[in-house]
């Protein structure tokens, strides 16, 4: 194997930067081959030729599993990992060597574009079940990738906002789960996000990349930016960033040089980056293994579907008697939307869809789409022949959900309701059939002003290529809805508390909500949900009984053991969540009146009874301590929650702990939200940064930021043109992507698009470009005269 320190200093160097678009750099004279990457968080995205990271050209059929939005709901962190192993042994097929998920941001707001990508709002859960996909993936030889680290939190401006967080709520909240799956599945690689965390780029983030990673939580494995993501390559070699992604022709190998040569970069920072990716190259699976079965793939894809529906209301209507009739209503009967939109976009290798499943059962089952399923305009004919096939038919089944232009990587949606065609849809089918089911596909949580109206509201989320499949076996009880949410669903936006900070200003996002999101907020500040954290019904009946402590008090830092016993007292199997919460009475620390601390998904024939053990760890008692920079548990009593939601509390058990602290920097009585910049800038401990200002221009400039000048706009006209797409025909065949491509070119810093240029356009040349966008005519002479030609012929 090829060592490092062997390498010419300048191979050392361009070991560090790509090869090509999904391809590390070959060192053919070193014996080093290139290894490829592959998008691929619930299915491989991997292109036959060249490469982009919008979903734009075309790539190999795969199986398209559940997104981590469904997964999630689970709670089933066997059923992840086995997954993940799918998945590992499609890359594995295919000659993959590292696969780019999975992704376990936090759900700071529903709105976030991307939500559907991410597991949840919690990051014990989230933290949990991306450590068994990880283990998954790399059971088969194939190394996992966690993204985007860290604190990547909504699509709006995500190259270049500055995410404003204090240190506790980053520790316990934004980098909690992130620790839980290096700790105990130790991924080969972890990929730097765009964005600035307090000021600093991830990609540039020592402290983030090597004195947290890598020194507290022994990370030993690659960490790799975001397509695009680099800032300054030679700080990002000192902070640890080693592989720059995609390849850019070397733009920078000349400023590492540079850097190594007059002592502002250390040699051994070079070494040491260019060591880890060989060893990355070395742990590749040698050869592709051949191709999986695909049709296992496709029951398992069916399975874990199901296995994430989740039951919202349910009046007995489900599952569906064998006799009855259905009206089968909505766009997402037969165009399925199953997956999110973006780089994670994935070619299915077959498609389920509920209309073609129920008739291939031989139900009698009448079809009328209520929706376009693209765009879901309004159409008032639509929602009148959808009525008359209701009111025929025993029950009605409405398929509706968020069309793909609604979210999306690359853009943040407009708000959380559903559109209004299909909003004036539910509303006229359940007045016209009281026994409506109303099944919705979306990404994340929607506001469902109608939600008393059916006679049962089913969650299936994305489901996957067999998605389809998988909702008609709820429906009809041959699969029961296995699933809990694993956020929480607001009444309203307003109800959300980051909801006033989000998604902040073009450069920067304040977090001034702190640790209380999702259920941590509506359980403290006692606001009522739609639906709580941790709700889903089932087709059975479970009776749990006799929960215990194993000790009434343990020390600081021990662990509790909780014990009950769950019995399946109806006549169907079923599967049932235990969720433990911790709340903390001691008075030591501002803390939210609920936090998770521990789970276990039971599965139970008729009849059946479990005993159920799980353990608190004793970490869950403790909080970050920015006095001591260390984690404290505070000394004091506990109650331990054996709960069915965050909201649905079945048995309180109190616990003290001895032996810890007994104050704190943030003290019990203060104020949950930091909803004024005074007690913002007390909790992050220093005055709030101010924003980096439009101009002048920089580098970090975007592409719609210098469209306010003249040249900014001929600049813009070139960008389109290279970029290999056209605009207007991508938005009319698929809106979403139309969307994600015209906001991703308006929110993409100059820099970026340099190193996207592939050494056409390098740093002097952009320096010269910004000095001209800035009124200095002497950029012009380091623009090559055919730049600046091409940009006068595109300013007409």
């Amino acid at each position: 194997m090829t060592r490092a320190a062997d390498l010419p200093p300048a191979d050392r160097i361009a070991l560090l930067s790509g090869g090509d678009f999904w391809h590390t750099r070959a060192l053919p004279d070193h014996g080093v081959p290139a290894v490829l990457l592959s998008d691929g968080p619930h299915g491989l995205r991997t292109q036959e030729e060249g490469g982009d990271h919008l979903g734009l050209g075309d790539s190999r059929p795969a199986t398209c599993f559940p997104p981590a939005v469904t997964l999630a709901s689970s709670w089933d962190e066997d059923l992840v990992g086995e997954v993940g192993r799918a998945l590992g042994a499609e890359a594995a097929g295919l000659g993959v060597a590292v696969l780019l998920g999975p992704g376990l941001n936090i759900k700071r707001h529903p709105r976030c574009g991307r939500n559907f990508e991410y597991f949840s709002e919690d990051p014990l859960l989230s933290g949990r079940l991306a450590a068994a996909m990880v283990r998954g993936i790399q059971d088969t030889g194939v190394g996992a990738c966690l993204k985007h680290f860290a604190v990547n939190n909504q699509e709006t401006m995500r190259f270049v906002v500055d995410a404003i967080v204090d240190e506790r709520t980053l520790r316990e909240l934004y980098l909690s789960g992130f620790e839980h799956a290096v700790r105990t599945a130790q991924p080969r690689s972890v990929m730097a996000a765009y964005n600035l965390v307090n000021g600093v780029y991830c990609s540039d983030n020592r402290w983030l990349l090597t004195d947290v990673l890598r020194e507290e939580w022994g990370f030993t494995g690659v960490v790799v930016s975001d397509w695009g993501a680099v800032n300054d390559r030679t700080a990002g070699v000192f902070a640890g960033m080693d592989l720059e992604m995609p390849g850019s022709a070397g733009i920078s190998d000349g400023d590492v040089a540079a850097a190594v040569a007059d002592g502002r970069l250390a040699a051994a920072d070079v070494t040491r980056c260019a060591g880890r990716i060989l060893d990355l190259v070395a742990a590749a699976p040698p050869a592709p293994a051949g191709v999986p079965s695909f049709a296992d793939h496709d029951a398992l894809a069916r399975r874990a579907a199901a296995a994430g529906t989740v039951l919202l209301t349910n009046d007995g209507t489900l599952p569906l008697a064998e006799n009855v009739s259905v009206a089968l209503i909505g766009g997402f009967a037969d165009q399925p939307r199953y997956q999110g939109a973006g780089s994670s976009q994935v070619v299915p290798t077959r498609l389920h869809t509920a209309l073609a499943e129920f008739r291939d059962r031989g139900w009698d089952v009448r079809y009328s789409p209520g929706f376009d399923p693209v765009t879901s305009a309004r159409d008032d004919s639509a929602v009148a022949a959808a009525v008359a096939e209701a009111r025929a038919a025993d029950v009605a089944v409405i398929m509706a959900g968020l069309p793909g232009v609604s979210e999306s990587e690359g853009f943040d949606r407009d708000d959380l309701a559903l559109p209004s065609q299909q909003q004036v849809l539910i509303d006229a089918v359940c007045r016209a059939n009281p026994r409506t089911v109303v099944v919705l596909s979306n990404g994340a949580p929607v506001t469902m002003p109608w939600a008393a109206a059916p006679a049962a509201v089913v969650e299936a989320y994305l489901g996957g290529q067999a998605g389809g499949a998988a909702v008609v076996d709820v429906l009809t009880g041959s699969a029961e809805p296995g699933g809990r949410l694993a956020e929480t669903f607001p009444v309203c936006a307003e109800d959300v508390s980051s909801d006033p900070w989000f998604p902040g200003d073009p450069h920067q996002v304040t977090y001034r909500e702190g640790l209380f999101v999702g259920y941590r907020h509506t359980t403290t500040a006692g606001v009522e949900p739609l639906f709580p954290f941790g709700h889903g019904l089932s087709f059975t009946t479970f009776v749990w009984s006799s929960p215990t402590v194993a000790d009434a008090v343990i020390p600081a830092g021990g662990d509790v053991t909780v014990a009950l016993s769950v019995s399946n007292v109806g006549d169907r199997s079923g599967s049932d969540v235990v969720q433990v919460y911790l709340h903390d009475r001691t008075g030591t620390v501002l803390r939210p009146r609920r936090e998770l601390a521990a789970f276990a998904k039971v599965s139970l024939q008729p009849g059946e009874t479990q005993d159920v053990t799980l353990t608190v760890p004793g970490r869950a008692f403790a909080f970050w301590d920015v006095r001591t920079g260390t984690w404290e548990v505070p000394a004091g009593p506990f109650d331990i929650e054996v709960a069915r939601s965050s909201e649905d509390v079945h048995a309180s058990l109190s616990v003290t702990v001895t032996g810890g602290v007994t104050s704190s920097a943030d003290p019990a009585g203060g104020p949950a939200i930091a909803d004024t910049d005074g007690r913002f800038a007390a909790r992050l401990g220093y005055p709030i940064p101010r924003p980096r200002p439009t101009r002048p221009f920089t580098r970090l400039a975007t592409v719609g930021e210098i469209a306010t000048t003249r040249l900014g706009r001929g600049i813009r006209t070139v960008l389109r043109k290279n970029s290999g797409a056209d605009f207007a025909a991508v938005a009319e065949t698929d809106p979403a992507l139309g969307r994600m491509l015209e906001r991703g070119l308006d929110e993409l810093p100059l820099r970026t698009a340099a190193l996207f240029s592939q050494g056409l356009v390098t740093w002097p040349v952009l320096d010269g470009v910004i000095a001209l966008l800035n009124g200095d005519p002497r950029g012009a002479l380091a623009v090559p005269r055919a730049l600046l030609d091409r940009l006068r012929r595109s300013l007409g």
